[in-house]
This record gives structure tokens, C-alpha cells and sequence, in this order.
């Protein structure tokens, strides 16, 4: 673990930083899009490097598939993210907003935004997958669009030094919440590396050398001391934190009063599948996904699937189960890396459960598990009674009412489903109380897609928490969203032309069964940087191989 020099560096950083937030605030959009440019370059350079310590630091085998998994929800994340920034930023300096996307009135009177697919390049790269952005009732068309960008809607906007304490799982988080801060906030940074991951901190530096050597970002090493330290400094005006609700509540009481505190906590992920008319070949398929919305990076992403939620009487409830336990027990080995998760996995599913395992848990018991994230290998199912309307609408509830948190919850329903019974399907959508619903398609899609704010459902505080306050991504720079909801085949290519589904995406490519993963997280990194119609086809060439 990298350790900072002493005291008076952090305070040397942060007196450099308080110095430039204002001219930051007020740097001009073209100055903003050259060093994301920049920065573009950078992190496709450094992109084999990243993949390559964040593989090896996790216990990844040489040339293995689930390196993927570091090219997809690492540089090519920020690569993504880079490129829809820019998009805004480029919108914004040509006519002082950003360009949004169709907006319409969903009944009831709720704006939503359909924000992908854009381009071409979408629809070749993620044919058949869309998302769209759900305000806040009471805002408005006019609203959406006034509200969007504020920040660059002043004409003299005062700066901020922001915090960003870093997450140790995913190598993508840290730099993203520094982007949105730097880019949708106009804030200056002071990236604080978790322990788990700082060996990345010197990696990143090279990549955000253009921020640095600007004067707009400094990177800080250590313990839950600096982190404190850093919290509690009067130089620091906000703070953005992704962890645990305890370490969110040490932060509150470090910071004191004064200081805008934001946050991305985590929770117990459910996944409903709601029953139809599955073949033995669907049952097999989605148990990957589920598989996937589990095991992806260990378990340990903060919306890794912790409840299955099955229909008592469903034909395929049990076949699916333990198709779900096959795909585990045939997966790739890999260690139990972070911190703390064979404990807790032990006290969620006993001594002798392994890696990654499936327990059943009684609906009606008062178990801690569907109270607290376990941060490991451990999916649990639960199984509630009724005909599909009766058991769709006790899942919602039991989601809404007996889980903890508020980031992710993912639904899972045939198309002939989706058809025949439209309308409960999007009913328990509307319901669900999450920041990110997946239909079909696992919540992380909605982290990977930088246009989906990411954050937790509005309304926490800071007495009760959750799953955090704000969002981060969200590349409209869009105010008071409400939920964002990914939608993804049911079935793969070429099975999708006989369920009705008009989409050429075979096995995704988060998929942790996806033995091209890797060359195609790599091709998604060469596309963003340059992308072109050639770059395109190499990223449907390799995905179609998989």
C-alpha cells in the first residue's frame, strides 16, 4: 500500500488546489474538452497496464477470459464515458447546452428520456439493448431542459474542492467520480485511493496528467487516517464517497457541518424472475446472466445480485436454481480477494459453502441477509407463492419492503411474457424503488452506460442513508432524475429471431461465461479511441465469436 508523505503534503495539495478551484469553475468549455481529449489518449495508453495490475492483483490466471471483466469495467468505461462528455461539452460550447436526447410524457405525466441508443455505432455495438432516464414527477419538458448543465448556466460560478474517496472493486469508479465531479460540478479533486486498489493510483496519475499538471487534481494515499484527515480539512468543500453505509456515517461525523456530502453505498441487489414459458435452452441462458449479475469481479460489486426471487410455483423455478449453481461450480477459480468476504460469507451461508454458492432462505424469516450486503459469493433464493400477477406484485413489494437499499434491482421475463402481460411487467418497473432497474439486462449495463445517472432512488438523508444521495455518470448532466431503466434481450443471436426479439447481440459481453471477453474489452478500448466503422466491426466480429 502506497502511503502519503506526510501531513504537510496533503495540506501543500490541498492549498494548490484551493488556490485553482476558481479558475477551474471558470475554465472555458473548449480548455475542458482539450484535456479530456488529452486524458482520452492517456487512458487508451495506459490501458494494458491497468488491465494488467487489476488482473493480477484480483488472482486472475495469465490470458484468462475473465480479464474482460478488467478491460470492460475498467478503461473501457472511462474511455465510454470520455467520449459522452465530450459529446455534451461540445454541445454546450456550440450552443450553451447540452443536445438531449427524445424526451416524451409517460402516463401519470413523468418525462423520461430515451438515452441509448444514439448512434449507429450503438446499435452495431449493443444491438437490441436501450435505456432510458425517468425524472422526477413534477419536472417538466421545459424543466428537463432548463435545469440541465446548471452549472454551466452561470455566468461567474464560484469553485469547490471536492473529496473523492475511491472504491477498491472496481478500477473504474474512482476515475469516474472524479470526471463527474471535475466536469458536471466544476470542481477541483483530491482523489483519495482505497488501500484495496492503490497499487492503480500510479497508473492513474499518468493517465489524469493532464488535470494534475493543470493544477485541478491531486492524488492521496492511505488508511481510514487520511481519509479522515482529508474529511475533516476546512479547505474541502464536498465529499463523494462509494462504500459501506459505515463508512458513509464515520465521514458525517468526521466532516462536520458545512460540507456537501454525496454518496454511493451499495444494497441488497434483488433479481425477480417473473415465470413463462421458458426452454430448457432459456433456462440456460439466464442462468448465466444471473450467474453473471452475481459472480462478476468475485461478487464483489456493490449491485452483485444477493436475492433471487423465484415464482413457489413455477415448472422452471428449481431447474433454474440449480442451472445458476452449474454455471458456478464450471466457472474460472478466482480468490476471494477483497477484504473481509470469506468472514462474511461464512456468516451468510456457513463454514463449509464455497466461492461462489446458492443458499435458500424462508421469505418470512428475519434474516440479516436481506439487511446487509454481504460483499461476496453468496445468492441467496426466495420463493413466493401466487399466479404471476399475485407473485409479480409480492416481489416488488418484498424488493421494496424487506430489502436494504435502494441502487439496483433487476427484473427477468420472457418476451411472450413481456407481451402478453405488458402491462404488470412495466407496473412492477414503475414500482420497484431502485435507481437502476435492468429488465432483461444486469444493473451493472446502467454503470457501464455513462448517459444513466447512477446513484441511488431520490430521497435518502443523511440520518438515513441507504444506498446514498446524488449521482455520478449521468453525461446530459440532467437535475432531479428519478430512476434509469436498461432493457436487454431475452435471448442471444441467432435464438432471438424465433422469441419475436428483433436483436443481433449474441452472449454479451459481461457475461461471465463469455470466453471472448477479453479481446473484446480490448477492441471496445481501440473503438472509443478512434472510432471508426473498421474498429466497429472488429468489436462484432470477436462478440459474434464468443
Amino acid at each position: 500500500m502506497r502511503t502519503v508523505e506526510s501531513v504537510d503534503a496533503i495540506d501543500r495539495d490541498l492549498e494548490r488546489l484551493s488556490m485553482a478551484k476558481d479558475a477551474w469553475a471558470r475554465t472555458s468549455v473548449a480548455r475542458k474538452i482539450s484535456l479530456l481529449q488529452a486524458l482520452r489518449r492517456n487512458v487508451h495508453s495506459i490501458a494494458p497496464d491497468w488491465v494488467s495490475a487489476a488482473a493480477n492483483a484480483k488472482g486472475l490466471r495469465e490470458n484468462s477470459p475473465l480479464a474482460g471483466e478488467e478491460w470492460i469495467s475498467g478503461p473501457w468505461a472511462v474511455l465510454y464515458a470520455i467520449n459522452r462528455y465530450l459529446r455534451t461539452l461540445n454541445a454546450i460550447d456550440n450552443t450553451g447546452e447540452p443536445r438531449l436526447p427524445p424526451m416524451r410524457v409517460r402516463a401519470g405525466g413523468q418525462v423520461a428520456l430515451d438515452v441509448f441508443p444514439y448512434s449507429v455505432y450503438d446499435r452495431v455495438l449493443l444491438n437490441g439493448v436501450r435505456a432510458e432516464v425517468r425524472m422526477q414527477q413534477g419536472v417538466d419538458i421545459q424543466q428537463t431542459r432548463r435545469s440541465a448543465a446548471a452549472f454551466y448556466r452561470e455566468a461567474q460560478p464560484d469553485g469547490h474542492l471536492a473529496v473523492v474517496l475511491g472504491a477498491g472493486n472496481i478500477s473504474s469508479i474512482a476515475p469516474l467520480d472524479v470526471l463527474y465531479k471535475l466536469l458536471a460540478e466544476g470542481a477541483v479533486c483530491m482523489l483519495k485511493m482505497n488501500p484495496v486498489n492503490d497499487y492503480l493510483g500510479p497508473i492513474f496519475e499518468r493517465a489524469f496528467e493532464p488535470f494534475v499538471d493543470a493544477g485541478f487534481l491531486r492524488f492521496a494515499y492511505g488508511g481510514a487516517e487520511t481519509g479522515a484527515y482529508l474529511c475533516a480539512h476546512p479547505a474541502v468543500d464536498r465529499i463523494h464517497v462509494t462504500g459501506s453505509e459505515r463508512t458513509h456515517n464515520a465521514i458525517v461525523a468526521q466532516a462536520g457541518s458545512g460540507k456537501q456530502i454525496t454518496s454511493e453505498l451499495g444494497n441488497v441487489s434483488p433479481t425477480i424472475v417473473v415465470p413463462g414459458a421458458w426452454s430448457a435452452a432459456d433456462v440456460r441462458f439466464q442462468a448465466e446472466n444471473i450467474a453473471t449479475q452475481k459472480a462478476h469481479n468475485a461478487g464483489f460489486n456493490c449491485i452483485a445480485a444477493q436475492v433471487l426471487i423465484l415464482p413457489r410455483d413455477w415448472e422452471h423455478s428449481g431447474a433454474l436454481r440449480d442451472e445458476v449453481a452449474r454455471v458456478f461450480e464450471r466457472m474460472e477459480p478466482r480468490p476471494e480477494y477483497y477484504p473481509g468476504a470469506a468472514a462474511r460469507r461464512i456468516d451468510a451461508a456457513g463454514p463449509e459453502s464455497g466461492l461462489r454458492c446458492v443458499i435458500d432462505i424462508d421469505r418470512n424469516a428475519d434474516a440479516a441477509f436481506f439487511q446487509n450486503e454481504t460483499f461476496s459469493g453468496v445468492l441467496a433464493t426466495v420463493e413466493l407463492p401466487g399466479d404471476t400477477e399475485a407473485f409479480v406484485r409480492a416481489a416488488v413489494a418484498f424488493a421494496n419492503e424487506r430489502l436494504h437499499g435502494t441502487l439496483g434491482a433487476n427484473v427477468i421475463a420472457h418476451p411472450r411474457t413481456m407481451r402478453e402481460s405488458s402491462a404488470l411487467v412495466e407496473q412492477a418497473v414503475d414500482d420497484l424503488r431502485y435507481g437502476c432497474i435492468g429488465v432483461n439486462a444486469w444493473t451493472g449495463v446502467g454503470y457501464f452506460i455513462t448517459e444513466t445517472p447512477w446513484g441511488a432512488y431520490p430521497g435518502h438523508t443523511i440520518d438515513d442513508i441507504q444506498s446514498g444521495i446524488g449521482v455520478v455518470h449521468n453525461s446530459y448532466f440532467l437535475e432531479r432524475t428519478e430512476k434509469s431503466v436498461v432493457r436487454a434481450p431475452f435471448t442471444p443471436f441467432p435464438r432471438s429471431a424465433r422469441s419475436g426479439e428483433r436483436t443481433l447481440l449474441p452472449r454479451p459481453p459481461w457475461f461471465i461465461t463469455n470466453t471472448r471477453q477479453a479481446e473484446v474489452g480490448r477492441a471496445l478500448c481501440d473503438f472509443e479511441n478512434a472510432p471508426n466503422p473498421l474498429a466497429a466491426a472488429r468489436v462484432a466480429a470477436l462478440a459474434l465469436r464468443a
